[in-house]
């Protein structure tokens, strides 16, 4: 597909992945973006999923026909887009690896490729002919090896995961075909939750480093490439790595035998009545990177668990170990759920939530054995937020 006379994209959908890393769902599939660069000598930027060889080579071959690429640019090793470094090498036996000195390890290890590599340093730059690629570091976003290619006469940056998000990406791959950057926007959240959540320094660190470019495009290794919207599209993410949120609430919850769920619902309602903005997520029956992705979206934190092995329902545990781990500041949180005789995972969660930094709202509610409206004041509890 043609992007420009000199920036062709050569990507693939992928819409049979169920499990992106295999652990987050894909219900709309996800797309592996690579780019050719074509001058007096031709550039391609990053490869493919291992799965998606012949498509990937055909898409090549049917841009630039008999002609050698001259330079394969590794901007980011994870195999999502590094697997075919090797079937390049292959078809094009001249081709010259360039990247920076903490991804030529990598190459070697995934790939065995270990010749005719090209380190490049910070702000150095690679002549194809009438343009140009410049290399900027950005470690770890996500990986230390990251960095970005800037093609100042084309004014396109091909930003890595970056600016990424889950969901394939149509006929049209540029955002000239999306109504809104709403389209793509809770599954951009959703990308940057679970992969770049961890990771609001070095995102912070980029955008600074970054933030002098005069940017016309934006070309990422997932999701659709942003043309139109990239204003929206960098003041987003930079409100994500600031963990900035609306005024919102996350109910997220497990349950065993529905005593929890029950109160989780009944404070859904009690919610909803005051017109606050809101999500449910039932843990036991939904991946969690669905909760983390509001979790960055809304300023309130609420978490039902039940009193598990004298600890914290295991679905339960795993969201608010993955909202520590991603480091989330600012939030406000609340915690409730069910016991038998030993109450304790409403202790527990707000020990992490307090460790966390965050504002406890109250300190929870714990009901014992099967749930009533007069254990659990939902209205009273959703006055708090």
């Amino acid at each position: 597909m043609k992007l420009s006379d000199k920036i062709r994209y050569v990507g693939v959908n992928d819409l049979t992945t169920t499990l992106f890393e295999h652990q987050w769902p894909l219900p709309y599939g996800v797309s592996y973006n690579s780019y050719l660069v074509m001058d007096e000598k031709i550039a391609l930027i990053d490869t493919a999923a291992a799965a998606f060889k012949e498509e990937f080579i055909t898409n090549i071959k049917n841009e630039i026909g008999d002609r050698k690429i001259d330079y394969l640019i590794v901007n980011h090793m994870e195999p999502d887009h590094s697997a075919l470094q090797a079937v390049i090498r292959a078809e094009y036996p001249d081709c010259t690896i360039v990247t920076n000195a903490k991804a030529v390890p990598m190459i070697e290890g995934f790939n065995g490729i270990t010749e005719n590599i090209l380190t490049i340093k910070e702000g150095e730059c690679l002549d194809l002919g009438t343009v140009k690629l410049q290399f900027f570091m950005v470690p770890m976003v996500h990986w230390p090896e990251t960095m970005v290619t800037w093609c100042p006469e084309e004014k396109t940056l091909f930003s890595g995961d970056a600016f990424g998000t889950f969901k394939a990406v149509g006929n049209c791959i540029t955002d000239s075909g999306l109504d809104t950057f709403g389209d793509f926007k809770d599954e951009m959240t959703r990308y940057y939750a679970s992969i770049v959540g961890k990771y609001a320094g070095p995102v912070q660190s980029a955008l600074k480093k970054l933030g002098g470019l005069e940017i016309g495009r934006i070309c990422s290794t997932h999701g659709p490439v942003w043309e139109n919207q990239i204003t929206q599209v960098v003041q987003y993410y930079d409100k994500l790595s600031r963990y900035e949120a609306s005024h919102g609430v996350c109910l997220a919850y497990g349950s065993m035998y529905g005593n929890t769920e029950k109160a989780a619902l009944a404070l859904a309602e009690a919610i909803k009545k005051r017109g606050i903005p809101y999500a449910v997520h039932n843990l036991t029956e939904e991946n969690y990177s669905f909760a983390l992705r509001d979790v960055f979206k809304f300023d309130t934190i609420m978490l039902g668990s039940p009193t598990y092995n004298n600890g914290i329902f295991p679905p339960v545990r795993q969201l608010m170990e993955g909202i520590c781990d991603r480091q989330v500041k600012d939030r406000r949180f609340f915690a409730f759920g069910s016991c038998t005789w030993a109450p304790a995972s409403v202790r527990l969660l707000n020990e992490m939530a307090n460790a966390a930094g965050f504002g406890i709202l109250a300190e929870g509610a714990t009901f014992k054995q099967g749930y009533e409206p007069a254990k659990f004041d939902a209205d009273a509890i959703a006055g708090l937020v």
